[in-house]
């Protein structure tokens, strides 16, 4: 059996699809013929101090001989080239999406992580990225090789069918986004939309933790208060797996604003219970999301958005329509097995 050592930053249990997609595979790389061991490295990346590049170098020192290091990128492709020299093992790089391609950051900071990312990348025995979109994306601008690159999208489990998904006149429409208040995912642009959408018949729920950014949450309930919605937009933080199985069987519609997605993990937990969706395009999030299921809008453009939001509420066949191309398309998704099994056997060939 292969032996490896994963590599992730920070806490794995914090609620982001990243950290979601490590614990998935770290519970079920044995199942696919490799001994796994959760190395916890400083929580500070992708910017970390120099005590937490010394306490990250003895850490992948303590490897075995025998076991190949699979990165998290987030930590990985922020580690100096000496560094990585200095690690007598093959290494694995795990890309949920490039750092640079954060929102918020200033030029001087994109700059450096890319110099970084690249720099890093080209030192990786294999890079694993979560979708194709990602994958053509280090060929192009950080001159990975693609031989080197494994696509192993983002499994998901079968769920029961939203059951408000086919209801046909409801009072009002509710509308549910999932995903971390951070300035990426867009929920400005989808407040701005909101206020522009003539209807009246909707309310919106948002789960996700304002721990990365909580200017961003005192920002949008600014926004929310402005625009006069505070009885018509809910926020909810860190929910467990029950309880967000719950909002999302009390939607009508799912709705994706992100500027940017490396994969979309939400968007199809939401497509395996039937939901309709509004999606940017943005990253990933064009390929994620099958035509058939969604109505898509450029990413960042609020007039756009509100267009699709307004079809959608008004009307309720376009809705049943699209939930029940939703429901079929999420029998076709991978499942997390499949997920686990292709970055086993790269982490096989590394071993080899």
């Amino acid at each position: 059996m292969s032996a490896c050592v994963f590599a992730i930053p920070g806490d794995l249990a914090t609620p982001t699809g990243g950290y979601g997609y490590d614990r998935h595979v770290l519970q079920r790389l044995p199942s696919h013929g490799v001994r796994v061991r959760h190395m916890q490295l400083p929580a500070s990346f992708p910017h970390p101090t120099n005590a937490d590049l010394a306490a990250t170098a003895a850490c992948l020192a303590d490897a075995a001989a025998d076991e190949v290091l699979l990165i998290d990128a987030l930590a990985y492709s922020a580690l100096p080239e000496t560094l990585i020299h200095a690690v007598a093992r093959p290494i694995v790089a795990l890309v949920h999406h490039p750092l640079a391609l954060e929102t918020g950051l200033t030029e001087a900071q994109q700059s450096a992580l890319r110099a970084s990312e690249r720099a890093a990348l080209s030192l990786a025995h294999a890079v694993v990225v979560t979708s194709p979109i990602t994958a053509s994306i280090l060929v192009k601008d950080y001159a990975v090789p693609q031989q080197k690159i494994s696509v192993a999208v983002p499994g998901v489990e079968p769920a029961q069918r939203a059951p408000l998904s086919v209801e046909a006149s409801p009072a009002c429409v509710q509308l549910l986004a999932v995903g971390s208040l951070i300035p990426r995912k867009g929920y400005d642009v989808l407040v701005r939309a909101l206020q522009a959408v003539p209807q009246a018949n909707w309310h919106l729920t948002i789960v996700g933790s304002a721990d990365f950014s909580p200017q961003t949450l005192v920002d949008l309930r600014a926004q929310i208060a402005q625009a006069g919605l505070q009885d018509r937009i809910s926020f909810f933080g860190s929910l467990s797996a029950q309880e967000l199985a719950q909002r999302y069987e009390a939607a009508h519609v799912f709705v994706v604003p992100s500027l940017y997605e490396g994969y979309g993990m939400a968007l199809t937990e939401a497509l395996a219970r039937g939901l309709p969706i509004v999606t940017t395009t943005g990253g990933a999030l064009s390929e994620t999301a099958p035509d058939s299921a969604a109505l898509k809008v450029p990413p960042g453009d609020a007039p756009a958005l509100a267009r699709a939001l307004s079809k959608i509420l008004s009307d309720s066949m376009l809705r049943l329509s699209l939930a029940d191309a939703a429901w079929a398309e999420a029998q076709k998704l991978p499942r997390w097995d499949d997920t686990a099994s292709l970055i086993a056997d790269v982490v096989r060939q590394a071993a080899r």
